[in-house]
């Protein structure tokens, strides 16, 4: 199946691409398609209590969250913002970040930059993944997504992956409020990777990613008691004893 990216007719950088599920097997399509080797896949992440996460596989190299975006949220990301502004952040310079300008790709951002961050641990297969992130790593948030547009391998990889799962897949311009964000450990500190932010998030130092990131998704969870909406998944070892 050929990927053919949706442009509006009144914005031709308005590009839209038919979201993934919050399904491991669709992520694992598409990252092992283009590279990721099958020593590693995503996994659902069943609770978030501390005592029971050890049934994760392990080793685990990234969490990514599927929760709704709520009036709750985005006032607590408008205070996030002003006082990320205020009191400014450390952000270390080995995080790769896209800013997401692709509409309804954001399952495919969260692999991205579930698997960029992690390179040296998980390793990447020669392919288009690997060469993609090789020729984006001295450009800016802005400039790799610029890129990513354009990159058919990987459209074709979405696409694919797109339409696997349980329910239909959505209209590639379709209005969602549900969105995917990563947290990934990287030189001591817990980082969340949103490509709707300007920036990565730094959540303070991590020692264990998966209480971390947990911690933070509770807090997630809080701000909207009365969603349902939240789903998880793990990128860890798919090596079995």
């Amino acid at each position: 199946m050929s990927a053919t990216p949706t442009t509006t007719a009144a914005n031709n950088e308005a590009v839209f691409w038919h979201p993934l599920e919050s399904n491991p097997e669709a992520m694992n399509q598409f990252a092992h398609t283009l590279g990721l080797s099958q020593a590693w896949a995503y996994a659902d992440i069943l609770t978030l209590e501390d005592e029971l996460l050890c049934m994760v596989p392990s080793p685990c190299h990234a969490v990514l969250l599927l929760f709704p975006i709520t009036d709750n949220y985005e006032a607590f990301c408008r205070e996030e913002s002003e006082r990320i502004a205020r009191d400014g952040q450390r952000i270390s310079p080995n995080i790769y970040y896209m800013r997401q300008t692709i509409r309804n790709a954001c399952g495919t951002y969260a692999v991205l930059h579930s698997l960029a961050n992690n390179q040296d641990r998980v390793g990447l297969d020669a392919g288009p993944l690997k060469e993609f992130f090789e020729t984006t790593s001295s450009l800016s948030p802005e400039e790799r997504s610029e890129r990513l547009k354009h990159t058919r391998a990987i459209a074709e990889a979405h696409i694919q992956s797109a339409h696997i799962g349980q329910t239909a897949t959505p209209e590639a311009n379709a209005a969602l409020d549900l969105h995917f964000i990563c947290f990934v450990e990287r030189d001591g500190d817990l980082y969340e990777l949103d490509g709707r932010k300007t920036q990565p998030i730094n959540h303070g130092p991590c020692t264990d990613l998966l209480k971390g990131a947990a911690k933070v998704v509770r807090d997630f969870m809080a701000r909207d008691p009365d969603q349902v909406q939240f789903t998880l998944m793990a990128l860890a070892s798919n090596e079995t004893d």
